[in-house]
């Protein structure tokens, strides 16, 4: 899978193409796969009554023209919503569904819609296609082992951010890549120790959200895989191709 492979430069369309088509809709991934990205990358809920939904923030008041917390609402009256463009929330599976063979990186946004995911995507048999990851160690108690593969935690992270910087070896990884933003809380995590202690470990480092090209190139320079973007079509064109530097 293009998302395990260190040496690939995939697109990853970021919640799909979200900075021209709603974030998180079968159109937005329908149109950033059309733009050329390589993956998608969409976020994961759960509904009231257990169901695994493609969404974002823990409420829908910002991006549907309904109001509450997710987990408020029962599937079928989440479906109502107008997600933008009189586009619907998508289910997880009607995701898997609409996109078969497209890889894809699967964010867990609470640690409760862990083990309906793992499940969904055993029925649509799409583990070999799939990184789950999750800031949240706990959301990622159903992906450790072999049959899925996952990205590193943000204490996983943290651990291997450090161990750059100390010049320890990344020993004992549990996790298949890194999916990551630039900087957090003020800190850089992605720089040339990182990406190269990653590397060093055949893990990939995919980073998000990256919509400016000049900062593309430049992460590109450091070895970076994968440019998570809203706007596929300009990273398309410009990243395409690219190499790390030696220097």
């Amino acid at each position: 899978m293009i998302l395990l492979d260190p040496a690939a430069r995939p697109i990853i369309a970021h919640r799909g193409a979200s900075g021209e088509f709603p974030e998180n809709t079968l159109l937005a991934f329908e149109r950033g796969l059309a733009q050329g990205a390589d993956a998608l990358e969409f976020d994961v809920r759960i509904t009231a009554d257990g169901v695994p939904v493609v969404i974002h923030d823990s409420a829908v008041d910002r991006t549907t023209d309904g109001t509450g917390a997710v987990g408020d609402w029962a599937l079928d009256g989440l479906m109502q919503l107008d997600a933008g463009s009189g586009q619907r929330i998508p289910t997880v599976a009607q995701t898997l569904g609409a996109f078969p063979d497209v890889p894809a990186i699967i964010e867990v946004k609470e640690a409760k819609a862990a083990d309906p995911l793992a499940e969904t995507i055993r029925r649509h048999g799409a583990q070999s296609r799939v990184l789950v990851g999750s800031f949240d160690h706990r959301a990622l108690g159903p992906f450790v082992g072999p049959e899925f593969r996952r990205a590193a935690s943000r204490r996983e992270t943290a651990l291997c951010w450090l161990a750059a910087r100390l010049r320890w070896g990344l020993t004992g990884l549990r996790h298949s890549a890194f999916t990551v933003p630039v900087r957090h809380s003020g800190i850089t995590v992605v720089d040339r120790s990182f990406v190269a202690a990653a590397t060093k470990v055949g893990k990939p480092v995919h980073v998000w959200t990256v919509n400016d090209r000049r900062e593309a190139e430049r992460l590109r320079t450091l070895g970076v895989t994968g440019i998570i973007t809203n706007f596929p079509q300009c990273m398309r064109d410009l990243c395409a191709g690219s190499q790390p530097s030696d220097t």
